[in-house]
């Protein structure tokens, strides 16, 4: 790799330089002049809520746009096919919200992530197990992208601005994902500046959500893009702060709201799709082709191009309070299989996040399926725009059918919980993928879809489980020894991000079962409504949820434990036992002289008495008789308390049913009754999926051997089948 610098004309600017495997840090950049300060390297869920007029306030339907625009970005970029590169021209319009003068300002550069080991991404991966997704290894072709020249100004006259790379997070002196803009004129409280850059972007091969493989491009975190400016009262902020955090392994995006004017030259005969609407038929010019692609009130932008594609396909949706939308499958020929699938998942998706959260106000949405060895690119969302997974053949009742639906679903799901209601991914990713996590579990749920496992050959053959995707979620997530808060930020992790996903709608779900269906949909409707274009917090989320059910003490007894902590649940049948209270044997005082009752006589007796009791009772079910009995039950606790429901069930067809909300440690429930007790189960309606087992949550008296001889004879059902069919050949 060869060394790149810092740069201004004439000058080298503050990087860290790699020679012959030698590390020379450069000395810690000076602070900036206006004082501003960074989020810390550590933030995570925040505790106190944004104030009412946070981002300008609710945003009501009656504004000129649909949110409060900061940043305005007009690219020209084009691409080299062969060298897999982008040259861009970025003219970057940014408003100051404060009320103080701002005299330097962040930019993301997102592909240096790529540039080399030394980055804070590859040294998060070495520390962990080296994989990242499908494990791809990024080999010689690694990324970065280069700045090559920032003016201030607006004009080509504008003044040189110098540059020096920084680490908000204290990562390696050789990460160089976020650099910090010295400007030689300050921004004045409400005022913008413009800036022109000038910028190549070398894309790797396929890896993390970006790059190249073959002909096919997914041009995703290329272009400089500007932090966030955050105020007094936004997501915890008591003063105006930066929100720029270097890319680490498993963080993803945050950033402001505006208007994105991209015009993308490539060569022709690429199909080209991208985030927003295309404006016009694309322009041929000397063996290359334009498009321009605009697109309002979104915070990112990304971008695919491939002479591979097949021909697109294309359909509309329509919803209440949506614009007509205009649905495209990019997708290669040896994957012509999942596309229409692909496109299904896609308008069923529309219709049910627009309805149970809020209108979708984009007129378009691309679908990209990623060729053969490019992997790495898919289930990847940006604004109007996302990567879906590919398969050659797709057939009902199979883990391919089923991954090609949920994975459609969730990516575009991000459009809400990442797109429109665009929370920071950095330091608070439950919001985004925890959320979404929950919201697609709950729409594959009320659709009746279930999580197939087998393959085609065995759906084939006849054997084809499936099961609810939440069970599913719950076999995926940490619950004897959760480590990670979901609270917590991206990087900051022991068990590293799946609990964010998987707890988080766990967590949510069990919210869900003790709230009510209705209740908890009406508060994600409120904070869709309240917080759409606005950036909430963990804290808004709360105080939203608390609101909205009217149940504030569940909630925030629930984000206690297990948002901003993690708590194991394990609650479970502990001593279980139903004794006949029949006559004992022992010493009885009978006409002033004690008598004993011998054993033996005792138990004639209890037989006689049996005897007759059931002559005169022939239909009496078995565990009923002459005699009470007595039930105890005794449950125990191993984590933290919820509440609970016990349902035992007796001989007779009775039922007894008790309520344990109390934090203790076991408690038993007694009962004394003419029958015999059968079983007896906690959390019989199954409200508490983070609980460690529900294995232990049920006993009963007399062995049960139900589920093994169902398990065992389906396995033998398959191994017959394939014995016949062996012998048939």
């Amino acid at each position: 790799m060869n060394p790149r610098f810092t740069s201004m004309p004439g000058r080298a600017f503050g990087a860290a330089l790699l020679l012959a495997g030698t590390v020379l840090a450069a000395p810690a950049a000076a602070p900036p002049a206006d004082g501003i300060a960074l989020a810390a390297p550590d933030a995570a869920a925040v505790r106190t809520p944004s104030s009412p007029d946070a981002w300008g306030g609710p945003r009501t339907g009656l504004e000129p746009t649909l949110s409060d625009r900061v940043v305005q970005y007009d690219i020209a970029a084009t691409l080299d096919a062969d060298k897999h590169t982008v040259t861009g021209r970025e003219r970057l319009t940014w408003r100051n919200r404060s009320r103080v003068a701002v005299s330097s300002v962040y930019l993301h550069l997102y592909m240096n992530a790529f540039e080399s080991a030394g980055s804070t991404f590859f040294t998060e991966r070495r520390a962990r197990d080296g994989s990242f997704r499908s494990g791809t290894d990024i080999k010689d072709a690694w990324g970065h992208i280069e700045l090559r020249r920032v003016s201030q100004g607006g004009a080509q006259g504008g003044a040189n601005v110098p540059w020096t790379f920084v680490h908000p997070d204290n990562g390696p002196s050789t990460d160089h994902t976020v650099v910090r803009l010295d400007l030689p004129q300050a921004v004045a409280p409400g005022a913008s500046t413009t800036f022109d850059i000038d910028f190549l972007t070398q894309l790797p091969r396929v890896v993390a959500r970006t790059g190249y493989f073959g002909t096919f491009h997914l041009v995703a975190q290329w272009f400089p893009k500007i932090g966030v400016l955050e105020l007094p009262g936004e997501r915890g902020a008591r003063a105006p702060r930066w929100n720029v955090h270097e890319f680490h392994m498993n963080s993803e995006f945050y950033a402001d709201f505006g208007r994105y004017d991209v015009t993308l030259t490539v060569p022709r005969g690429y199909t080209v799709g991208a985030t927003g609407e295309p404006q016009g038929a694309p322009v041929d010019k000397d063996g290359m082709r334009t498009w321009r692609f605009a697109q309002g009130d979104v915070h990112d932008f990304a971008w695919t191009a491939d002479k591979q594609t097949a021909k697109p396909l294309v359909d509309t949706w329509s919803g209440p309070g949506s614009p007509p939308v205009t649905v495209t499958v990019l997708y290669p020929p040896e994957f012509a299989a999942s596309a229409a699938p692909a496109l299904k998942a896609a308008k069923a998706s529309l219709t049910y996040f627009s309805n149970t959260l809020g209108p979708y106000p984009y007129r378009t949405l691309t679908v990209v399926i990623p060729p053969y060895n490019a992997e790495e690119a898919g289930g990847m969302e940006y604004p109007t725009f996302f990567t879906a997974e590919a398969y050659a053949t797709v057939e009902p009742r199979t883990a391919h059918q089923f991954a090609l639906a949920f994975v459609t679903i969730h990516e575009f799901g991000h459009g809400y919980f990442y797109g429109l209601l665009a929370s920071n991914e950095f330091e608070e990713p439950m919001l985004d993928e925890g959320l979404n996590e929950y919201w697609d579990n709950r729409m594959m749920r009320d659709q009746g879809q279930l999580a197939y496992i087998a393959t085609p050959q065995l759906a084939r053959l006849g054997f084809a489980p499936g099961y609810p995707t939440f069970d599913a979620e719950r076999t995926a997530t940490p619950r004897n020894d959760p480590a990670d808060p979901p609270g917590d930020n991206a990087w900051h992790r022991l068990q590293d991000i799946g609990p964010v996903y998987t707890r988080t709608a766990i967590l949510m779900r069990d919210l869900e079962a003790r709230i009510g269906k209705a209740p908890m949909e009406r508060a994600f409707k409120e904070y869709y409504r309240r917080w759409k274009f606005r950036h909430p917090s963990v804290a808004d989320l709360r105080e939203t949820l608390a609101e909205a059910t009217g149940q504030r003490a569940v909630i925030e007894d629930a984000f206690a434990r297990q948002v901003y902590a993690v708590t194991r649940v394990d609650d479970r049948i502990g001593d279980f036992t139903s004794t006949e209270l029949s006559p004992l044997a022992g010493m009885r005082r009978r006409g002033g002289a004690w008598i004993e009752d011998k054993q033996a006589d005792v138990d004639r007796w209890n037989e006689a008495t049996h005897t007759r009791w059931r002559k005169l009772h022939p239909q009496a079910p078995d565990g009923t008789g002459p005699y009470p009995y007595r039930t105890e039950v005794t449950v125990r606790r191993l984590g933290a308390p919820v509440p609970q429901t016990l349902v035992v069930k007796f001989a007779d067809g009775s039922s007894e049913t008790a309520h344990w909300d109390a934090d203790e440690r076991w408690h038993t429930f007694t009962w004394t009754k003419t029958a015999r007790a059968v079983s007896a189960e906690l959390d019989p309606q199954r409200l508490h999926y983070l609980d460690v087992s529900k294995l232990d949550d049920s006993r009963t008296l007399a062995p049960d051997a139900t589920a093994s001889r169902r398990w065992g004879l389906e396995f033998a059902a398959v191994a017959d089948y394939l014995l016949s069919l062996i012998a048939t050949l």
